[in-house]
């Protein structure tokens, strides 16, 4: 029985034995030996390649309502038998197993197209995971620092699972994709449509309720993306990643200077044109002013930030011996990072943030007064200094908490009355103030630590006003040359 046979069984049993009939039931069969047309169920068997070890077995599935559609199983069991040559027992073995899990779990048989594909790669050939188990598994096996891992923990549980969590893995497509993120934008519009409903019911029901901004909807399909990178790694599924096809909906916001004009309206009804705004020059001044004064402990490494445009953590970070006044430079290659609220000393995250920072005259002088004030600090405190090998420490020498720095900040801008910016956006000042004096773009890229121009071009330049004003001037001199050549 190689290439299998069709038959049919009955539910019958012996009335002296009480045994089953199976397909010796005497009413299978009319006299004329044909099978009957209305007693029993179709079924069939193939033999299958041996188990892994050695023993023989047989694939039987019964219970089918038409030889028809007997025949079309059997014929598709023989087709996923045929993908792999004879000689290939270990290989055939693993199809004759899909084969027979998939009728022991009253499954349809494995699609012969997905079979064929993971044929192609060395991978197993076993029942592919949905998405939430891939995921769930995913995230156990990640070597990546705890902070990234947490927010993919949260990625994968608020937006991927719910959304995509019963789709097998290899059977996820752009479009599944797509239809999660149309079904976020809902969310997204019920929320704003609630939070101004004339029901307090209503919006009762969205309070402490957060939108999906466009930065999480990156997230999102970044974390799939790598997700889905790593399985096709494994050879676990075969093909393209789905999550590379989709583009995902929002823009990532730009900066928007506190001009003037947009200053008034603020202070007159409390209204901030976006979600990243950057100081101008001279409100940079006034601040660095006013902290000069308020919080001189805090006051140097926020003129560091402005001036050179580091990172919070890199800031909080600097290590004592990475700053070269002599020479004008700091090299950064420490941060502190939060783990919830939790501290953490590492690496910059990649190999773009480990770099050389030049410092300008102003900051070298105001970082040597600091190390001075800093020298009284320890000398007063004596032995109860800690050394902490960091060059930004509090008055009793241990490091500041980033978030802390944060916290400082926001209350100061209040004090000082100046247009609210967040502690980060120091240094998207700092990235704009440098364009618009004429630093190549290059040099901010890489003083600012991004990896290419590209996200320094997209984020700033549109913002660099001082770039605007040139090319403006430079085609009205153009226009104003052709009349006097006409003329």
């Amino acid at each position: 029985m190689p290439d299998g046979s069709i038959f049919k069984r009955c539910g019958c049993r012996h009335p002296d034995t009480g045994k089953p009939f199976g397909n010796d039931c005497p009413k299978l069969r009319r006299t004329n030996g044909a099978w009957s047309f209305d007693h029993g169920h179709w079924a069939y068997q193939l033999e299958l390649p041996p188990t892994g070890d050695g023993r023989r077995r047989l694939l039987r599935r019964s219970g089918l309502p038409s030889r028809r559609v007997a025949a079309d199983e059997l014929d598709h069991a023989r087709e996923l038998l045929s993908l792999v040559p004879r000689g290939d027992r270990r290989r055939r073995t693993e199809i004759a197993d899909l084969l027979q899990t998939a009728v022991r779990a009253r499954r349809p048989l494995p699609e012969t197209d997905r079979i064929r594909q993971l044929l192609h790669g060395d991978g197993p050939l076993t029942d592919i995971p949905t998405v939430a188990d891939y995921l769930t598994g995913w995230l156990t096996h990640l070597t990546i620092d705890d902070n990234t891992i947490r927010g993919y923990e949260s990625l994968v549980r608020v937006h991927l699972i719910p959304h995509l969590g019963d789709i097998p893995l290899d059977k996820l497509r752009a479009s599944h994709i797509r239809e999660m993120f149309t079904a976020i934008e809902r969310r997204n519009d019920a929320i704003i449509a609630a939070r101004t409903s004339p029901d307090p019911a209503v919006r009762q029901s969205v309070t402490g309720v957060r939108t999906t901004g466009p930065g999480t909807r990156q997230r999102i399909r970044a974390c799939l993306r790598k997700a889905i990178n790593d399985a096709l790694a494994d050879e676990l599924i075969v093909g393209t990643n789905p999550a590379t096809l989709v583009k995902v909906p929002g823009d990532r916001p730009v900066p928007i200077i506190w001009e003037d004009e947009r200053v008034r309206h603020w202070k007159a009804t409390g209204e901030v044109p976006g979600p990243i705004m950057v100081w101008t020059d001279v409100q940079v001044a006034e601040f660095l002013e006013y902290a000069a004064v308020h919080a001189p402990d805090l006051h140097p490494m926020w003129h560091f930030m402005a001036y050179r445009g580091p990172r919070r953590g890199e800031a909080c970070g600097l290590r004592d011996s990475e700053v070269r006044l002599h020479r004008r430079e700091t090299t950064i290659n420490n941060q502190i990072a939060t783990h919830g609220y939790t501290p953490v000393q590492k690496a910059p995250k990649s190999r773009a943030g480990n770099r050389d920072v030049v410092l300008d005259a102003d900051t070298v002088k105001v970082l040597t007064a600091y190390k001075a004030r800093r020298a009284a600090w320890r000398l007063a405190a004596g032995s109860a200094w800690p050394d902490t090998g960091l060059f930004f420490v509090r008055p009793d020498g241990r490091p500041w908490h980033p978030i802390g720095v944060s916290q400082r900040f926001r209350r100061l801008i209040r004090k000082a009355g100046l247009p609210p910016i967040r502690l980060h956006d120091l240094r998207h000042s700092a990235a704009t103030l440098a364009l618009d004096a004429g630093v190549d773009i290059k040099v901010v890229s890489e003083q600012l630590g991004h990896s290419t121009t590209t996200l320094t071009r997209d984020t700033y330049q549109s913002v660099s006003k001082q770039l605007h004003h040139d090319a403006a001037d430079a085609v009205a001199n153009m226009i104003k040359n052709g009349r006097r050549r006409t003329g």
